[in-house]
């Protein structure tokens, strides 16, 4: 069975072709970008084959989508003799709202579910939406599934999710804590577990997802009980370019101070902030870590912020949950930077976290324990893969299976 695999941006579309049968094989990926402007760009790799850039003119999503297609049937560079070969589509969807818990089957009443959470995704949503409308448009009769990045924190209790406001605001409005990355938190826990032959729901679990949007979630017993984003992905860690976690009044100051518009000052807060604003250098951890080396006070001040705050949100979720059995770290930085890792899990001895500096060293993208044999906390390596979840999903939907990845 081939699941198209699709994750629409506002002006981009990631994608891979994924075969499931006994396993779940990769057939092609690829990233079409700068959808609307004069030159789009697509990225298209065949597994096993060089990547193949080209340059099209795509105003919308649907002829992005057709343009994706078209590629993936190429005689020269595609997978697919017929695009109806394609037997289901899977799509990331940011916000589910209080509506899913699960993947769903995408009917009207679901897209219609989707629309109303545009208020709070107006980023990421209504692009989904054109994703999954651009499909049908396309390929009517083929069944579309939906995976909710927040669906599987939906497990949190109220008195996690719910922020100490006026509680008529979260009844006129839904505010609360709807946390992200969820995809991801669920698929290393699961896979981790398998690996060194536990049972998710006998231990407590904290999942570092650390990328250029970073996150951390408390998994208790199969559970998640918490996680570091909130209302929207900019709570919670230091990242790329946002801030995390900061006293709501420095955002009034700074507002009135620079007489900021709202527009100004979400603006300042999620795309000026984080590891860049601090170093000043970059978002990308390795520029950072480069100009650290080369003694820049500022770069190394960004690099040690992040860390104390990844290190603090485990702390707390360990006493949340009553300790911890498995620490997991993914994403481009928890997967690739050995030096984030060893700031983060250094001096963790009372948590009882014998963490292996020897171990760490070097470790890029590959499953790997952090820890010395007998350590009463295990810290490990799990990378992600959030494509394959959404395609397992898909699969296990549309054919009412239970397909372990």
């Amino acid at each position: 069975m081939k699941i198209l695999v699709l994750n629409c941006g506002s002006s981009s579309i990631k994608y891979q072709l994924i075969d499931i049968s006994s396993t779940a094989e990769l057939l092609a990926k690829g990233l079409l970008d700068r959808i609307g402007l004069e030159k789009s760009e697509l990225s298209h790799q065949v597994t096993g084959k060089e990547k193949l850039k080209l340059v099209h003119v795509v105003p919308d999503h649907q002829e992005g989508i057709n343009l994706i297609l078209n590629t993936l049937k190429h005689e020269e560079h595609g997978v697919i003799k017929d695009i109806n070969e394609i037997t289901a589509v899977g799509h990331r969807v940011a916000h589910g709202g209080e509506n899913f818990k699960a993947s769903a089957l995408i009917t009207d009443i679901v897209k219609a579910d989707i629309e109303k959470c545009i208020e709070l995704a107006p980023l990421h949503n209504p692009a989904n939406l054109k994703g999954i409308l651009s499909m049908e448009a396309i390929l009517p009769d083929v069944p579309q599934v939906a995976v909710f990045d927040t669906s599987f924190h939906q497990t949190m209790p109220p008195y996690s999710y719910l922020y100490p406001l006026p509680y008529e605001y979260y009844e006129n409005y839904r505010i609360r804590r709807y946390g992200f990355h969820g995809t991801s938190h669920k698929y290393v826990a699961e896979k981790a577990c398998r690996y060194l032959g536990k049972d998710m729901m006998n231990i407590n679990i904290i999942t570092c997802h650390l990328g250029n949007g970073s996150s951390v979630a408390a998994i208790e017993k199969g559970k998640s009980v918490d996680t570091s984003m909130g209302f929207t992905p900019v709570e919670g860690l230091m990242m790329g370019t946002r801030t995390g976690d900061v006293d709501i009044g420095v955002l009034l100051f700074i507002a009135e101070k620079e007489k900021l518009s709202i527009k100004d000052t979400n603006n300042l807060f999620n795309k000026k902030s984080g590891v860049c604003g601090i170093s000043g250098i970059s978002y990308d951890m390795r520029d950072v870590e480069m100009a650290a080396g080369q003694g820049i006070y500022r770069a190394q001040l960004a690099l040690d912020m992040y860390a104390y705050r990844v290190k603090k949100y485990i702390g707390s979720y360990a006493a949340a949950m009553g300790g911890a059995d498995l620490i997991v770290m993914t994403g481009g930085i928890g997967e690739n930077d050995c030096d984030t890792r060893a700031r983060i899990l250094q001096n963790l001895d009372f948590m009882g976290i014998d963490f292996d500096p020897d171990r760490n060293e070097g470790i890029r993208g590959k499953e790997a324990l952090l820890t010395r044999p007998g350590s009463k906390v295990v810290a490990m390596i799990m990378p992600t893969n959030e494509e394959l979840v959404i395609a397992v999903d898909t699969f296990n939907i549309v054919n009412k299976a239970d397909f372990k990845f």
